[in-house]
């Protein structure tokens, strides 16, 4: 099984804007074959190291990784639109 882990730190982390976020990472489920499960969370802490929103992504296996970076669905409406508001994110893959 493979973990996918990604953090956003938003250039506007208004609620409007995280709501929207969130709601868009979690319409991968159900559209991208490859996701087992999805989660997403928002940050309760707001410190200076905070991200303000996270996506755990579990999968079954390397390939599946792989086939899920390059799914269209993902590619052409999540990450585009994540890529419209995120200021920087960062990323985990691993096996467990």
């Amino acid at each position: 099984m493979i973990k996918h882990i990604v953090c956003y730190k938003l250039k506007d982390n208004s609620a409007d804007i995280i709501s929207k976020v969130k709601d868009t990472l979690l319409s991968l489920k159900g559209r991208v074959p490859q996701v087992i499960d999805l989660n997403v969370g928002e940050d309760m802490m707001h410190s200076s190291r905070s991200y303000d929103v996270a996506l755990e992504v579990v999968l079954n296996s390397r390939q599946d990784l792989i086939d899920y970076a390059n799914d269209t669905y993902h590619c052409q409406v999540v990450k585009a639109y994540i890529h419209s508001v995120v200021e920087v994110s960062v990323t985990v893959d691993y096996e467990f």
